[in-house]
């Protein structure tokens, strides 16, 4: 029977090089209790390839515990001197570029002419190991810290340490000097610097901004997250501002649990911190992960909790709210304006007087309405149908689908509003020009925003998205079957099987007959019916 191999894992049948991750370290490794690395099912493969297998996950762990920021023990990381003078040099230009940033003026205090001799003299091997110290001492202490080095003062190495040091030093102070004539092309010279072997534990910086880029590139490519970007843009923005760093290598679950927090303690509504900032940097992050930019996402885990929204009324209108706002609408005159510049665009008047009636009358949602354009509108076997599609512009389902007109909406005259308007658009100006935003849910705010402003819509109620759940409630009393009601809204089936067969045209029509006529005449009363 074969022993027990240190850091060796069999589950059914598969091998794994497995490390326990230290208790104070499992934060910076997005709170995972271990690592683990497959070896395949065969144990002598799996043999072979564990050595490299375990040095590789205890690499992780390494720079995991330099993330810490804890003392650790000495040589625990060691680097070669040219190494450590190469790190220097590269953390000296790192706080040169954040230091102009930020705005500071270093470049105005001007070369301090003694300290470059003083490190001329260094390298030339020309000081006392006293006055090394003072040149360069704090700094190979922070690298002892760090577990870098183990070198003591008095000893050969610390001196060769010491004047590497003073290299790294001199090369940094060159390429500051350049970069304050607006040169930032230098490359290090000195051979110590020039032939360092690269220092691989850190992973390679990779822009949170950047990724986030590509990230909407994918969903434009799709007719995707224009409305995610104007959201997301800001919170990626204050993330990167508040981490201090755009690298989401350096992103931890600590941090960004502070972050969220921060967030929290600015008078945020928790609701806005979980579902706009929490899901904005998931989504992004998650789709790095997949696509090999990162390995893993540090937000994957961070949860939080929000109390479920107070609902002290239902969420559409009841049948005299619906009547106060289509009476509004459809009573709708622009305010008349000689002036050109403020004098409103008759199709936002249209917009206003029209498309709450439809909103109503079959439950689309108000971009859909707000989209619409002549050519949407057709006659087939003699009814009159709506075609709601992406050619028009936004469609969640991103599928097209057909709506029979309600009567009343034919009645009051839409139909020929429709035709006599000219080919494109009906509810915005037709333009050649490419629009910085959609158009249709600019002019469905600005339904949104007049119907508030006239004081018609009840609090808890959404102006237009209300209009959704009154026609299904209205759907539901006319005993319509779901399924029908779900097409003619574009809501998905509720099950695979509802997904089988066709939604006719004839189906929905039979469907929108039931759905009963808002009384939109004050009824007379019994004397003025008799006169």
């Amino acid at each position: 029977m074969s022993g027990k191999v240190r850091h060796l894992l069999n589950r059914d049948g598969r091998y794994y090089a497995r490390l326990v991750i230290p208790d104070n370290l499992r934060q910076f490794l997005d709170g995972k209790t271990e690592l683990r690395t497959p070896l395949g099912p065969d144990r002598r493969t799996a043999l072979a390839k564990l050595p490299s297998a375990v040095a590789a996950l205890q690499h992780k762990i390494a720079v995991a515990d330099r993330r810490s920021g804890k003392p650790v023990e000495l040589g625990r990381y060691p680097l070669s001197d040219a190494q450590i003078a190469l790190r220097h040099y590269n953390e000296r230009l790192a706080f040169d570029e954040e230091s102009r940033n930020a705005g500071h003026q270093w470049a105005n205090v001007g070369v301090d002419d003694i300290t470059i001799s003083l490190l001329r003299d260094g390298i030339a091997g020309n000081l006392r190991d006293d006055e090394l110290e003072t040149l360069v001492g704090s700094r190979i202490e922070r690298y002892r810290r760090l577990g870098n080095t183990t070198v003591e003062k008095g000893t050969l190495a610390w001196r060769t340490l010491a004047r590497g040091l003073c290299v790294a030093e001199l090369e940094a102070t060159g390429r500051v000097i350049e970069r304050d004539e607006g040169d930032y092309t230098g490359k290090p010279e000195h051979p110590l610097l020039a032939n360092a072997k690269p220092i691989e534990d850190e992973k390679p910086s990779v822009s949170i901004k950047g990724l986030f880029k590509l990230y909407m590139q994918e969903l434009k490519a799709n007719d995707k997250g224009i409305g995610a970007e104007k959201r997301w843009t800001s919170v990626i923005d204050d993330l990167v501002r508040f981490a201090r760093s755009d690298d989401a290598n350096k992103l931890t679950k600590k941090k960004l649990i502070e972050w969220k927090d921060a967030k929290l303690a600015s008078s945020l509504a928790p609701r806005t911190v979980k579902d706009v900032y929490l899901t904005a940097i998931k989504a992004v992050l998650n789709w790095a992960v997949s696509n090999d930019h990162l390995e893993s996402n540090p937000a994957q885990n961070i949860k939080m909790r929000v109390a479920a929204k107070a609902l002290n009324r239902s969420k559409g209108f009841t049948n005299e709210e619906a009547k106060g706002i289509l009476k509004l609408s459809l009573d709708y005159v622009a305010p008349h304006s000689d002036n050109p510049r403020t004098r409103e665009l008759r199709e936002t008047s249209a917009a206003k007087k029209w498309a709450p009636l439809l909103c109503a009358l079959t439950g689309s949602r108000i971009a859909e309405i707000t989209q619409l354009r002549k050519e949407d509108f057709r006659q087939e076997k003699g009814i009159p149908v709506m075609r709601i599609t992406p050619d028009a512009g936004s469609v969640k389902s991103r599928q097209y689908r057909d709506v029979p007109l309600h009567k009343q909406i034919v009645e009051l005259g839409f139909l020929e509003f429709v035709n006599a308007s000219q080919e494109g658009p009906l509810f915005y100006p037709k333009t050649n020009r490419r629009p910085t935003a959609r158009p249709a849910q600019t002019i469905a705010g600005r339904v949104s925003e007049w119907l508030q402003n006239a004081g018609v819509i009840p609090e808890g109620v959404s102006p237009n998205h209300g209009w959704r759940h009154s026609f299904k409630t209205i759907g539901r009393e006319a005993e319509i079957d779901t399924r029908i009601l779900d097409a003619i809204q574009g809501h998905a089936p509720r099950t695979a099987g509802d997904d089988y067969g066709d939604v006719t045209i004839a189906a929905k029509k039979k469907a929108i007959d039931r759905i009963p006529y808002f009384e939109l005449q004050d009824k007379k009363s019994p004397d003025q019916a008799e006169s």
